[in-house]
C-alpha cells in the first residue's frame, strides 16, 4: 500500500499544447504531479494536471480510456462534437482514440486527476 500526499508531489512542469483553433483563453501553462508515477503500477498510470487560467491541452487522442477527475476550479472538455464545462466533483471518461481536449476556463484555473491505463500512449 501507498499513500500519496498530493500537496507533497512535485509539480513537473508540461510544454505547450498547441492551442485548439479559435482558443482566445491566453497561453498554455500547465504542471503535472506524477501520484502513480510510470512503472509503479501493472496497470494505471495517474497524475493530477494542474491548469494555470486559460490554459488546454490541445487536440489528442489516447490508446486506452481516460478518466478526469475534476478536483479545483472549472474547465472544459470537448470532443468533435460536443464541448461540456465541468466542475469540482464531475468525472469525465473519455473513449480510446476519441479525439479530445481539455482545460481550464478563458478566466479561471482548473484541475484534474488523470487516469490511463499504464500501457496507453498519447497522440496528437
Amino acid at each position: 500500500m501507498r499513500v500519496v500526499r498530493i500537496a507533497n508531489v512535485e509539480h513537473v512542469p508540461l510544454g505547450t499544447a498547441e492551442a485548439v483553433p479559435g482558443w482566445t483563453g491566453g497561453d498554455v501553462h500547465r504542471t503535472r504531479q506524477p501520484i502513480i508515477p510510470e512503472g509503479e503500477s501493472d496497470f494505471f498510470n495517474a497524475s493530477v494536471v494542474n491548469f494555470e487560467k486559460g490554459a488546454q491541452t490541445g487536440w489528442h487522442v489516447h490508446s486506452s480510456d481516460q478518466i478526469l477527475v475534476i478536483t479545483v476550479g472549472n474547465g472544459i472538455v470537448a470532443n468533435e462534437t460536443e464541448e461540456h464545462h465541468v466542475g469540482v466533483g464531475d468525472v469525465v471518461q473519455i473513449k480510446a482514440g476519441e479525439n479530445h481536449w481539455h482545460g481550464a476556463t478563458a478566466n479561471g484555473y482548473m484541475g484534474h486527476i488523470t487516469i490511463t491505463s499504464s500501457d496507453s500512449t498519447a497522440s496528437r
